[in-house]
């Protein structure tokens, strides 16, 4: 059984970028760093090669395994321990005591993130974003949030994001109930250690698409925090291609129960301890594992695959039965966003600090890929011959400064996961000898350090 803490212890795109650049921030820059998922056997049974050869694919996977040997389960257990030290993080509590409440946690948590951004040489800044809630059914009163806001800025792709969120507040026996101590170590002290720790190692780090990392406040009294991140970078056109909510991840430690709990047989505690839920929302119509959000599913269970230490259990749906998360307000905004929780959903739970540094290795592995990659293809569109026999796709080519080219995947209609894939090269359309009533089509782009994007489906000409 691994360590654990307990409840029980004491405008414009330019606009947005240009505000999460005024923190201080001073250090050397450091050399562009890489990963790179599994590719599906190409037709006939070879592996896909990588876009620029081997040696390209090998510096991005050293890269990644650095980044990965760094996440440090010592630092993610002072990190819960300190947040629980507050007492309460709940949204009504005190915001001017230094020592007790949600405002000298906000305080905290943004003082460690600058500290971070200090080593990544002006890449990395921090910022509040505070605004006034206004009284609803569970804010008596109106009642300042503010998200922390750590953001990586991109290499070669600024405009496209990808967010990481865990929320720093809590709350006790109610959400309208400020009184009372309410640590929640694992909900969502966990998810907030996630976030600083991807801070940290990502910050002597540079990254082609710009990271937001962000511990978020009002989670429990309607998602409030989310919400506003979603709409600022909604208003600000940002292209956001992946949001991970990670939220209640350090349940590891509930052993025999949290395997019963989420549906093992007995003597499955080990397993258990292994395992993290991924909820990606499933298409409105048709496939319902065909969504934006399942799609990106897939590429987190492929990098967790390359780190072998989480068993990810993707649920198609937007999360548990009553339960949302912040995620929600990104999905809502028509963006693939997905949450982890641990299984059985238990937020009282001791936190494992040694099973949530290791999901937060596998949204550091995700994280860093799609990062790294090139974005996924845009304007996908498939038609077919007459005859039925053939498909010709088309989409439109990217404009960032590390793609290599393209391919094509298909599967059976009936098959889960793509299973075949072909080079297309450096163009914008590929003819298949197949026909489109018996497969699914998609293109995903591929970079010159052999990393590759999410699928991207087409859409159908009516």
């Amino acid at each position: 059984m691994g360590r654990t803490v307990s409840d029980l212890a004491s405008s414009d795109r330019r606009a947005f970028l240009t505000a999460t650049a005024a923190a201080e921030t001073t250090a050397a820059d450091a050399p562009v760093p890489g990963g790179t998922p599994p590719a599906p056997p190409a037709p006939g049974g070879a592996p896909a090669r990588p876009a620029d050869g081997t040696e390209a694919a090998r510096h991005a996977d050293r890269e990644l395994r650095e980044l990965l040997e760094e996440v440090d389960p010592g630092r993610i257990e002072d990190t819960v321990r300190r947040l629980a030290a507050f007492g309460t993080r709940h949204t009504l509590s005190s915001q001017t005591d230094p020592e007790h409440g949600i405002g000298a946690a906000r305080d905290w948590v943004h003082a460690r993130m600058k500290e971070c951004a200090r080593a990544s040489g002006g890449r990395m800044s921090v910022r509040l974003q505070s605004w006034i809630q206004e009284p609803d059914s569970l804010v008596p009163t109106p009642t300042r949030i503010t998200n922390v806001l750590t953001t990586l800025r991109g290499t070669s792709a600024p405009n496209r994001v990808y967010v990481v969120s865990g929320h720093y507040d809590s709350r006790a026996c109610g959400a309208a109930a400020a009184d009372g101590d309410g640590p929640r170590v694992d909900d969502d002290a966990s998810g907030v250690a996630v976030v600083m720790e991807l801070a940290r190692v990502l910050a002597v780090r540079r990254t082609a698409a710009t990271v937001v990392l962000a511990a978020v406040a009002g989670e429990a009294h309607g998602l409030y925090g989310a919400s506003h991140l979603a709409g600022e970078l909604k208003a600000a056109g940002m292209d956001v291609q992946g949001v991970f909510a990670v939220d209640a991840v350090g349940g590891g430690a509930a052993g025999e129960a949290g395997a019963a709990e989420a549906g093992g047989a007995a003597g499955d505690g080990a397993r258990a301890r292994r395992a993290v839920r991924l909820y990606a929302q499933g298409a409105p119509t048709g496939g319902k594992d065909d969504s934006p959000s399942c799609r990106l599913a897939r590429s987190v269970r492929d990098a967790a695959g390359d780190t072998a230490e989480v068993d990810v259990r993707v649920v198609h749906g937007d999360d548990r039965d009553r339960w949302a998360g912040d995620h929600v307000p990104f999905l809502e905004r028509g963006w693939p966003a997905v949450r982890f929780a641990e299984p059985g959903g238990n937020a009282r739970r001791p936190c494992d600090v040694d099973h949530t540094a290791r999901v937060a290795r596998v949204t550091a592995a995700a994280l860093w890929t799609l990062a790294q990659a090139p974005g996924a293809p845009a304007g996908v569109q498939v038609r077919t011959d007459e005859l039925g026999a053939s498909a010709e796709l088309r989409w439109r080519r990217g404009t960032e400064s590390g793609l290599a080219g393209y391919e094509v995947v298909w599967r059976g209609a009936a098959e889960p996961e793509w299973t075949h894939v072909v080079e297309a090269g450096d163009t914008v359309q590929h003819t298949v000898g197949l026909s489109g009533d018996d497969v699914f089509f998609g293109v995903r782009a591929v970079g010159r350090n052999g990393l590759r994007s999410p699928v991207a489906l087409p859409a159908r000409p009516r």
